[in-house]
């Protein structure tokens, strides 16, 4: 071979390798943003490990612009392990998308918390990990393209490299939050529930307030490290009740709480489908639930779900005290039961009726406040107090919330509920808009009824017939559907136009302010709105 021909190939060999490199740093580039994106959906998502996947197949299919963009940046990850240059496509596709996922957010914009320094550093090294073996292997430019196309599964696999790392790290917050509770030793009442949970224990607190001191975890502090926090930061010297809301996303969550926040009374409002794409079936939740009830005195369990009757049964078998409450059956220890012709409701107390056409603030559901009174019950409330707080029950903040506009139509605020039961619930309330009372709005004439939602989540593989039957009720009691999002957008329009009626307009809307701009300027005096679920901008 001639010198020529030596230096020709030379020459090509540096330029190959030259596009690789340059490969190499798009892709690293590319990886910056995205690895933003994701790390906000890791942050809002609890750093569950597996989140950031399920997310990114959502986004990467949720319009044929961001399916086209897959497409694209597959195609040009395969072509550019024998044409290095097209590597470069693949980082542009990545950096740019999926679109619709900001960097920054709106509702859900990324907190540089401690943890997620961590998680970023993690996930950061993961990355030059994939690159360096790609390095090592004459592959460096592939490992690149590899290593920006993963970046919500590497995002996933930090989550999971460093829960076991957050877990020891929070645990002398658990350690103080046990010596504290030990030193004060207030009656721990635990509420439970798929749903229910916090409007519950808002009026558990309530009722014991006028009897005793009590102090109920702030919301969304229901996990392990948040209900360590509020113990840590709120729970005074003398406090006598410590009302304390635990959820779970899987089967041992509840049970650990438990272990160093052990209750005294145990409560559990509800069971439904909710967070039901991570337990897998509606069995598996209501034995996740039952866990906050092994070692408490009394259990308080609303049966007029037959699941929760039943449990209710075995724990009074093994000799449990178990206090039954319902929205239907009078003869339960505790009831607070609706009639059909009647605005106001009956409470019963130990199967005795206590009071009756009490009128209950809009949107207090009557089987959460039936909890609430058994609970208030078992730590020692007399049922004149009870009677006497009911008059003054405050309404749930963002849970069938009754306002009225600056600009005159009434607004049911139901924003924090994702829930088949409690969506149908507020429909029913909607509905009875001309029947408020009191000092709450009540609605000038035959008005429109309008809902904006972007529908339910996690709701597993009910999520599409479960929202798809929301449109249909919608359809029948509403004029108005507005549909808020991507994320069930075919289910609620499939289901307002199965019914037929006809009388129903249904508004797509890519966003929360949009909706909010649409009901401004359609809506006037004699109109009502129900604002139903509102999901974090990290849902398409």
């Amino acid at each position: 071979m001639g010198s020529e021909t030596l230096a020709a190939a030379y020459s090509v060999g540096r330029l190959h390798q030259g596009v690789a490199w340059l490969t190499v740093v798009a892709c690293a580039a590319a990886c910056m943003p995205a690895g933003l994106r994701w790390l906000r959906v890791a942050q809002r998502e609890h750093y569950l490990g597996g989140s950031c996947a399920r997310f990114a197949v959502r986004w990467w299919t949720v319009t044929p612009l961001n399916l086209g963009l897959a497409s694209v940046a597959l195609a040009a990850a395969v072509v550019s392990v024998w044409w290095p240059l097209a590597g470069v496509v693949t980082a542009l596709a990545v950096a740019g998308g999926p679109v619709g996922l900001s960097l920054k957010g709106r509702t859900a914009a990324l907190a540089w918390t401690r943890r997620l320094r961590t998680l970023a550093g993690v996930w950061a090294t993961l990355e030059i990990v994939v690159v360096a073996i790609g390095v090592v292997t004459g592959l460096a430019s592939v490992a690149a393209v590899v290593a920006a196309l993963v970046v919500p599964v590497l995002v996933d696999a930090a989550c999971l490299l460093t829960a076991p790392v957050e877990r020891r790290l929070s645990e002398h917050f658990v350690t103080d939050a046990s010596r504290r509770l030990s030193r004060v030793a207030p009656t721990v009442v635990a509420v439970t529930g798929s749903f229910g949970k916090t409007s519950t224990k808002n009026h558990l607190a309530h009722l014991v307030r006028g009897t005793a001191s009590v102090v109920a975890t702030p919301a969304s502090f229901n996990n392990r490290a948040g209900l360590a926090r509020a113990v840590n930061e709120h729970l005074a010297e003398g406090t006598e009740v410590f009302i304390a809301e635990m959820g779970t996303y899987g089967p041992g969550e509840i049970a650990d709480m438990c272990r160093w926040c052990p209750p005294g009374v145990a409560v559990i409002t509800a069971i439904g489908p909710v967070h039901l794409e991570r337990f897998g079936s509606e069995d598996r939740i209501v034995e996740a639930k039952s866990e906050i009830a092994v070692a408490a005195r009394d259990v308080v369990i609303q049966i007029d779900d037959p699941r929760l009757a039943a449990v209710a049964d075995r724990l009074a078998k093994e000799g449990r005290h178990v206090v039954r409450c319902s929205a239907s059956d009078s003869t339960a220890d505790a009831s607070v039961v609706r009639e059909s012709d009647d605005p106001g409701v009956t409470i019963g107390i130990d199967g005795r009726t206590v009071a009756t056409k009490v009128v209950l603030p809009t949107g207090v559901q009557p089987a959460n406040l039936a909890c609430a009174i058994g609970a208030a019950r078992s730590v020692g409330v007399t049922t004149s107090s009870i009677v006497a707080a009911l008059g003054d029950l405050p309404p749930v903040e963002h849970r069938l919330q009754a306002v009225r506009s600056p600009s005159g139509f009434s607004i049911l605020d139901d924003t924090y509920n994702s829930n088949p039961a409690g969506a149908r619930a507020a429909l029913v309330a909607l509905g009875e808009l001309a029947g408020w009372h009191g000092s709450n709005p009540v609605t000038t004439g035959p008005g429109t009824s309008t809902v904006v939602t972007p529908g339910m989540v996690e709701l597993g593989t009910r999520q599409r017939a479960e929202n798809y039957r929301f449109g249909a009720e919608i359809a029948e009691r509403a004029d108005h559907l507005v549909v808020v999002g991507r994320t069930n957008r075919r289910a609620l329009m499939a289901g307002a136009a199965s019914t037929g009626a006809g009388g129903v307009t249904v508004t797509w809307v890519a966003d929360r302010p949009e909706a909010v701009a649409w009901v401004r300027e359609h809506l006037g005096p004699a109109d009502a709105v129900l604002y139903e679920n509102d999901l974090p901008d990290h849902y398409p």
